[in-house]
C-alpha cells in the first residue's frame, strides 16, 4: 500500500507514528547522561562499570539493528516496528525496577536491542508507504528527530531527576504503549505472500557474534596506551573473533535459503559506496562526542557550560535534515550527499586549521551540523531503499546502521588515542577532526559514481536483489 493511494491525513498519521517511536528511542540515548551520577550512587559502582550501561547498550544496538530490520522483511514491517518498541519499552521497565546493577545492565541491553530496529524498520516504512517523489521529505522529517533528541534529552532527563532516576525509564512506558496502538492501527499490513523459506539461524548468530566480539574489543581499548591495549588478552582475541566470524559468515550467507545478511547488497556498487560513506559519517559522528570535552579544554568553562555550546550544531541538524530531505525529491540524492561532505570537511577543517575562538568554534559545529544533516538522515537511506529492491528493504537499512554504528565505534577509539597522544587535548582533539575532514574529502570522489535522480530500481522490476546493471555500476 503507498500512501498516495490514501489521503493526506492517512499519511500524516503514518509519519507521525513513525516520527514519535524513533523519537523515544532517540530520547533514551541522550537522556540517559544525566542519570548516571545517581545510578552510579544507588548501585555502588566504580566508574569503569558504570560505563557500561551506555558500552552495553551500544552493543546490543549494534545487534540488533541488521536482525530486526531483516526480520521486517519477512514477517511484515508493522509487527516488527511494533515488537521493536514493545522490546525497548520491557528493557526501559527491568531498567527502573532493577534491584541490582547486573539486572540494570540486562534492562539496557534489552532496551538497545528493540531500539536498534526502531529507526530502520521505519525508513523501509516509508518506502513501502510513501511514493518516491515524497519520500525524500518524509526521511528528512524523520531524520531530524535525533537532533531533537539530544536537544530535548538533557533538558528532560534534568528535569525527572528531581523524582528519582528511575522516572526516565519509566516515562517511556506510557509513550510505548501508545505508539504501539497507534502503530498496529494506522501502519500498513503486510502484503507479502504466506510462503516463507526458513529463518537463517546459523547466519544470525555468527552476525551476532561478530558485532559482539568487535564491539567489546572495540569499547575495551584504552586509547591512551593503544598498543599495549590491543596486545591485552581483554581486547585481542574478540577482535581476532570478529575478524574470522566475518568470512565465516559470507560463506554460510551464500548458502542459506533467506540469508539475514544477503550477499546480493553487496554486490552493487552503489551499496558498497553507500556503506564507505555511512562509515565516514560515523566517524565525524564519533568527533562530535568530543567537542565538548575540546571546549572545557580550551575555553575553561565548566561540562555544563560545555554541553550547551554544541547549540548550533544542534539546530543546524534539526533544520537540515528536512530541508535535505526535501532537495532529496528534487534533485536526488548525489548533489545532496557531495554537498554534506563538503560542509563537513569545511567545518572540520575549522575546528583543526584556525585558531579556536568561541566564533570559529560555533562556525565549526554550524557547517559540520549541515553536513551531517545531509548524510545521517534522508540521503543514503533514499540511495539504499532505491538499490535494495523491495524485498531486502529492511535489511539494506539494517546494512546501512551497521556501517554507521561501526564508524561510530572505530571513530570513537582513534579520536580517543590521537587526543591522548598529543602534547596537549585541545590541540590533540583538533588534529582529531582535521584528520576527519582529510577523510570526508578522501570519500568525497567516490560520490561522483553514485547514480543521479532516477527512477527507484524496482519500478521496472517489482521487487528482488539489485539487477545485473545495479550490481556492476
Amino acid at each position: 500500500m503507498s500512501a498516495s493511494a490514501g489521503s493526506a491525513s492517512a499519511s500524516g498519521r503514518i509519519l507521525g507514528v513513525l516520527f514519535a517511536g524513533v523519537l523515544i528511542g532517540a530520547l533514551d540515548i541522550a537522556i540517559v547522561g544525566p542519570a548516571l551520577p545517581a545510578i552510579q550512587q544507588d548501585f555502588g559502582v566504580g566508574d569503569r562499570s558504570l560505563a557500561w550501561v551506555l558500552g552495553i547498550y551500544i552493543l546490543f544496538n549494534l545487534v540488533g539493528a541488521p536482525l530486526v530490520a531483516k526480520l521486517s522483511d519477512r514477517y511484515g514491517r508493522r509487527e516488527l516496528y511494533a515488537a521493536s518498541l514493545v522490546i525497548f519499552g520491557a528493557g526501559s521497565l527491568l531498567v527502573a525496577l532493577a534491584p541490582a546493577f547486573p539486572v540494570l545492565l540486562t534492562g539496557r541491553a534489552v532496551q538497545a536491542f528493540g531500539a536498534g530496529g526502531i529507526f530502520p524498520v521505519a525508513s523501509a516504512v516509508v518506502a513501502d508507504t510513501f511514493p518516491l517523489e515524497r519520500r525524500g521529505r518524509a526521511l528528512g522529517l524523520i531524520g531530524a528527530v535525533f537532533g531533537m533528541a539530544f536537544l530535548v534529552g538533557p533538558l528532560l532527563g534534568g528535569l525527572l531527576l528531581r523524582w528519582g532516576w528511575q522516572w526516565l525509564f519509566l516515562m517511556n512506558l506510557p509513550i510505548v504503549v501508545a505508539v504501539v496502538a497507534l502503530a498496529l492501527r494506522v501502519l500498513p499490513a503486510s502484503s507479502r505472500a504466506s510462503e516463507r523459506k526458513s529463518f537463517d539461524f546459523v547466519g544470525a548468530l555468527l552476525l551476532s557474534a561478530s558485532l559482539a566480539s568487535f564491539a567489546w574489543g572495540v569499547n575495551r581499548l584504552d586509547a591512551r596506551a593503544l598498543g599495549a591495549s590491543l596486545s591485552s588478552p581483554s581486547v585481542w582475541p574478540f577482535l581476532l573473533g570478529a575478524v574470522v566470524a566475518w568470512p565465516a559468515l559470507f560463506i554460510v550467507e551464500r548458502r542459506a535459503a533467506d540469508p539475514v545478511m544477503p550477499p546480493a547488497l553487496f554486490r552493487s556498487l552503489q551499496l558498497r559506496l553507500v556503506g564507505l560513506i555511512a562509515f565516514a559519517a560515523g566517524l565525524v559522528e564519533a568527533g562530535m562526542v568530543f567537542l565538548p570535552e575540546m571546549a572545557v579544554d580550551a575555553f575553561r568553562v565548566p561540562a555544563s557550560t560545555a554541553s550547551f555550546m554544541l547549540l548550533p550544531l544542534v539546530l543546524t541538524l534539526i533544520v537540515g535534515a528536512p530541508t535535505a530531505g526535501r532537495l532529496l525529491d528534487r534533485v536526488g540524492p548525489r548533489p545532496v550527499i557531495q554537498t554534506g561532505l563538503v560542509f563537513t570537511a569545511l567545518g572540520l577543517s575549522a575546528f583543526g586549521l584556525l585558531p579556536l575562538t568561541y566564533t570559529t568554534f560555533y562556525a565549526g559545529g554550524a557547517l559540520v551540523g549541515l553536513g551531517l544533516s545531509s548524510l545521517l538522515g534522508a540521503p543514503l537511506r533514499y540511495v539504499v531503499l532505491q538499490e535494495a529492491g523491495d524485498e531486502r528493504r529492511g535489511a539494506g537499512q539494517g546494512l546501512l546502521t551497521l556501517f554507521l554504528s561501526i564508524g561510530q565505534l572505530v571513530g570513537s577509539a582513534a579520536i580517543g588515542g590521537i587526543a591522548a597522544s598529543a602534547a596537549n587535548a585541545t590541540h590533540g582533539y583538533a588534529t582529531a577532526l582535521l584528520v576527519l575532514a582529510g577523510v570526508s574529502a578522501v570519500v568525497l570522489p567516490a560520490t561522483l559514481v553514485l547514480r543521479p535522480k532516477a527512477p527507484l530500481a524496482g519500478q521496472a522490476r517489482r521487487g528482488g536483489a539489485p539487477d545485473e546493471a545495479g550490481a556492476k555500476t
